[in-house]
């Protein structure tokens, strides 16, 4: 039987009143600071960081229709959090170890526009405001995430209520079954997700493949060459991920402790490992390695990182990376190639594949006999139990995500117009440039 690691058991117990109230559980300083960092940190993933990394590979004339998606649904998200999804996600009410009720799949509404949140309020030892935060940072990347699926064809009105009910429905059960402690299904799996793998980016990664099918290829594609606009924006944006992904593994330890340093060590181990092995790859069967491959690359490795973070060791993280950055190359090039989906910026192609890679071998590496820190009595069962959680998240997101879109097609339509399209996004949607020529 699993038993889970340091960081992951203090989500277990996140809103027992214990841990809730300022009089039987005493504030940290050091952790309230670095929990204010690492929310900071995952915040400046989304924007400028996602922002510019997918602006940067779009046409010229699409460029603000990216940025203008990830600000929108930063907003968006953000507003929806507080008022339903924040209760959705982590509300505890009826849950119970190894009881199957409705509760176990996702929170009721006792949360709802944070009820009962005051100054005093902790999560552990820091202020429960904060908790609030960090987990918003994460429920704004997610959706924005799958964006880069879809590029340059959705109407924006489409994009936001698509965003909205997603993220209702998909993404705060899946964070709930997961994250919320004992009584929800796949915390009572003993699923190990650290900081994300599946929550976050086998979820977006699904929903975006679904959506790109969906849609529709671009017009012209693959016929017409889409080459990226200004790979300088796109290596900036990388690199704004790649420093902000520390607030998102280290952060998710929910403490200034030792679990959250060596998920910074194996973060940045498996992230460098899967940039030098995605432009391995790209190297040997392209003759050059490129820009757009290493900084693809860089984002492979931290999305499979992400999971193993908590429990991972330095030799697992290289193993992992080495993993990522080869099998998501191929994803993201033959696997595409071979299928047909226009993906148009690779959000299945590498938070997708690179968030199942990661998910499944965190029951491989999570094991103290290779190198990890996880309390995992079996290898083989922890496998089948990480296979599980993907194969049930992959299904969930894949079917839901579909019949949103195909609701919201019949309703308002998906699509913009031809014109509109050959246009540009920029122009047609918002009336404006991103280049003044």
């Amino acid at each position: 039987m699993l038993r889970k690691s340091a960081g992951l058991a203090a989500l277990s117990s996140l809103f027992l009143p214990a841990m809730a109230s300022a009089q039987e559980a005493s504030l940290d300083s050091g952790d309230t600071a670095w929990m204010l960092t690492a929310t900071a940190l995952v915040l400046f993933m989304t924007v400028p960081g996602l922002a510019l990394f997918y602006g940067g590979m779009v046409r010229s004339k699409n460029l603000l229709s990216v940025m203008m998606q990830c600000f929108a649904i930063t907003g968006l998200i953000s507003v929806l959090w507080v008022l339903f999804g924040y209760s959705l996600a982590f509300d505890t009410t009826g849950m119970e170890e190894g009881v199957l009720n409705f509760s176990s799949f996702v929170g009721g509404l006792d949360k709802a526009f944070l009820s009962g949140l005051s100054t005093d309020s902790l999560v552990g030892t820091f202020p429960e405001s904060i908790f609030i935060t960090f987990q918003m940072t994460f429920a704004i990347i997610t959706p924005a995430l799958i964006a880069g699926a879809f590029a340059e064809r959705m109407k924006f009105s489409s994009m936001l209520v698509f965003m909205s009910v997603w993220f209702l429905v998909v993404y705060a059960p899946i964070a709930h079954m997961v994250w919320s402690g004992n009584g929800a299904l796949m915390w009572d799996w003993g699923v190990l997700d650290f900081a994300g793998g599946t929550v976050v980016h086998i979820n977006a990664g699904v929903a975006g493949l679904v959506a790109c099918l969906v849609l529709g290829k671009r017009k012209g594609y693959p016929g017409v060459a889409m080459t990226p606009h200004n790979l300088g924006y796109t290596l900036i944006g990388a690199a704004m991920l790649w420093v902000g992904w520390f607030g998102f593994n280290a952060g998710s330890a929910i403490a200034a402790n030792g679990t959250a340093g060596m998920a910074m060590l194996v973060t940045q181990i498996a992230t460098a490992a899967a940039a030098l092995a995605w432009m391995a790859a790209e190297w040997l069967t392209h003759g050059k390695p490129s820009a757009l491959g290493i900084a693809s690359g860089v984002v492979a490795g931290l999305v499979a990182i992400t999971p193993a973070a908590g429990t991972a060791g330095p030799m697992g993280a290289l193993v992992i990376g080495l993993a990522s950055g080869a099998i998501c190359f191929y994803s993201a090039t033959a696997v595409k190639r071979r299928f047909g989906y226009d993906d148009s910026l690779d959000a299945f192609g590498v938070h997708g594949v690179g968030g199942i890679v990661g998910a499944v071998l965190t029951g491989l590496f999570a094991a103290p006999a290779l190198g990890g820190f996880g309390e995992v009595d079996s290898i083989a069962t922890q496998l089948w139990i990480q296979i599980k959680g993907v194969l049930f998240t992959v299904i969930y997101t894949g079917v839901v995500t579909f019949v949103i879109l195909k609701v919201i097609e019949r309703v308002m339509g998906l699509r913009v117009s031809d014109e509109e399209e050959t246009i540009g996004l920029d122009l047609s949607l918002h009336n404006e440039r991103g280049y003044n020529l």
